[in-house]
């Protein structure tokens, strides 16, 4: 809605690319089940939307991830929110909660950011991006 989710994802692909791994971004609206299938690493970036919700672009995409097994996969999650509300960016946990039940492994690393992330938090979701590269080279080198 505001862009503040695709900076922070922006950030997260630039932390990828300098690892030297290749990328492909949808929208959550655009994402498929399908989608979840083929592809052995997720990263998803999501906002909080009122008072602790998943956004309704977010739901379908949400529902898909519940009905399959993801064991095997690899996941992290970042997004924002908003601090004057009483659940800050738990969109966020609602979905890392979701993925690791479904049998994913999720890197236990975030980013939230209150609102429009700022230098720091872009650079933290830099950060998140090299930190997710090491995370697939380590789970695909234990195997």
């Amino acid at each position: 809605m505001t862009g503040n989710t695709r900076d922070m994802a922006d950030s997260v692909v630039e932390g990828l690319l300098e690892h030297f791994v290749a990328v492909e971004v949808k929208e959550a609206f655009d994402a498929t089940r399908a989608d979840l299938d083929v592809y052995d690493n997720l990263l998803f970036g999501v906002y909080t939307w009122g008072d602790g919700d998943l956004p309704d672009e977010f739901l379908d995409l949400y529902d898909d991830l519940g009905e399959m097994d993801l064991s095997g996969k690899r996941a992290a999650v970042f997004g924002c929110g908003d601090s004057s509300y009483r659940y800050f960016a738990v969109a966020g946990d609602i979905l890392q909660e979701r993925l690791e039940n479904r049998g994913a492994r999720v890197l236990q690393e975030t980013v939230k950011s209150d609102g429009c992330p700022g230098r720091a938090e872009l650079d933290a979701c830099r950060r998140l991006g090299a930190a997710f590269a090491a995370f697939v080279r380590e789970e695909a080198g234990a195997k």
